[in-house]
């Protein structure tokens, strides 16, 4: 596996592209749950108000054609042309009532009577829910009203099942949610289309600039969006300047070299034609001033071609910035993150502070998820390198597992969250900076880790 291939997965994870499609899409996810609620509130309403409106026509209509005959009694001269308030506990009921008389009643109601408290007045159309027939959820208007020629108030009542209201709200809301998420689906596919179209000229500097670090081309060329183009520009300078400072500093190297070989090649001469103790010493120390000379030649075309840069970072500031990210990942659990430093606290790491983060980070993770209670990390001088020990109080490996955890992959408990790779990357880090790690029995009981690595103190 090449080291490009090692770095799919990250790239990945960091993919702009990805970025701005999630974002997008929680946005678009939220726009659209908001908008169903909307339209799903708007819906009931409206066929709640359509409901209150055919309740108060019902109720001018049974008003209308209320009478008291010379007996007292209520009755109605026409019909209410509704024939559900005919059918038993049809779910749609009328009811006209006085205090201390029995109520005249809609047929549907058949045996039974619709609750009414004549304790309070309602001269106006007053609407409230109310249990009916059968368990049923009624949904009612009421008013009370003295007829013409009556000397006292009739209670009027007309209630509908709300059943049907809420069928009605939710086959809406089943097709509004199928809708919103077949659009979301196309909105967001659409949205991916675009991003994708739109970044396409990103990925062809990529391209570009691979092209560059293999050697294939010196500059980024292409035809590039406008919104891109001071990249690309400012990209060309900084290369045009390096390479222009590299072809500098070779010239002045190659010219001192030419400078110095010609004398050199005088005196190596002039010493090989003479003879004694004093040419001999001329002719080896013209020899070594050559190799100097072609040593330090070679490196300089070495450093056109490309340079490492050399680097330093202090141990116990990066081990410290890492205990603390630790203690606040595994605050749950309370482990107990502690350093002792064995000898000087200005050991330095000959490398980058991103390895020696990236190397400790995995131990530490590893040795966070594995302990009960505590977590040691000894720091130390030995043999002029950088000793870092890390012990912890779990279960330990046992020695016939500890080379098969190096493995990429490789987990001694599925149970346990992780990829694998933590234990494997320190190794391949730590060869990568000159380095070593090995794995012995902790004195606490669990796994002790040891790093060395070179040392720049």
């Amino acid at each position: 596996m090449t080291a490009e291939d090692k770095s799919l997965p990250s790239r990945r994870a960091r993919s702009l592209a990805n970025r701005v499609i999630l974002s997008a899409g929680a946005w678009l996810a939220l726009g659209l749950i908001a908008g169903g609620l909307m339209l799903s509130y708007l819906f009931r309403d409206a066929v709640e108000r359509s409901f209150d409106a055919r309740l108060d026509m019902l109720m001018d209509n049974l008003i209308g054609a209320a009478n008291e005959g010379s007996e007292g009694m209520v009755s109605l001269y026409r019909s209410m042309m509704d024939p559900r308030f005919d059918r038993p506990y049809s779910g749609w009921y009328w009811q006209i009532g006085a205090k201390g008389e029995a109520p005249f009643r809609s047929r549907s109601l058949w045996d039974q009577e619709l609750p009414s408290d004549f304790s309070k007045n309602f001269p106006r159309e007053h609407y409230f829910h109310l249990e009916g027939p059968e368990g049923q959820h009624l949904r009612a208007i009421t008013r009370d009203v003295r007829l013409p020629g009556v000397d006292h108030v009739h209670r009027f009542i007309i209630a509908g099942d709300t059943s049907e209201v809420e069928n009605d709200i939710a086959a809406f809301n089943t097709r509004l949610v199928w809708w919103l998420l077949s659009l979301g689906i196309l909105l967001l596919a659409t949205m991916a289309i675009q991003v994708r179209f739109g970044l396409r000229p990103l990925k062809r500097i990529g391209v570009a600039l691979a092209a560059i670090r293999n050697g294939a081309s010196s500059r980024l060329e292409g035809d590039f969006p406008q919104e891109i183009m001071p990249l690309v520009t400012e990209t060309n300078a900084l290369l045009d300047h390096n390479a222009a400072v590299v072809e500098r500093a070779q010239k002045h190297v190659g010219n001192l070299a030419h400078a110095l070989k010609t004398p050199l090649t005088v005196v190596a001469n002039e010493a090989a034609a003479g003879d004694g103790p004093l040419a001999e010493v001329v002719r080896r120390q013209a020899d070594v001033m050559r190799r100097h000379i072609d040593h330090h030649l070679v490196r300089a075309r070495a450093a056109g071609r490309g340079s490492v840069i050399g680097s330093r970072a202090e141990v116990l500031p990066a081990v410290r910035d890492l205990m603390r990210a630790m203690e606040r990942i595994y605050a749950d659990r309370h482990l107990s993150f502690e350093v002792v430093v064995d000898g000087s606290a200005a050991l330095a790491f000959k490398g980058d502070r991103q390895d020696l983060d990236e190397i400790l980070g995995n131990v530490l993770d590893n040795a966070g998820k594995w302990a009960a209670r505590r977590v040691v990390v000894t720091i130390a001088a030995a043999d002029g390198r950088v000793a870092i020990t890390i012990d912890d109080d779990g279960p330990g490996i046992p020695a016939k597992d500890r080379d098969m955890v190096f493995a990429r992959g490789e987990r001694m408990d599925e149970s346990v969250p992780g990829s694998g790779l933590g234990l494997g990357i320190v190794r391949d880090l730590t060869a990568l900076c000159g380095g070593s790690v090995a794995l012995d029995t902790s004195p606490l009981g669990g796994l002790r880790v040891k790093i060395n690595l070179p040392s720049a103190s």
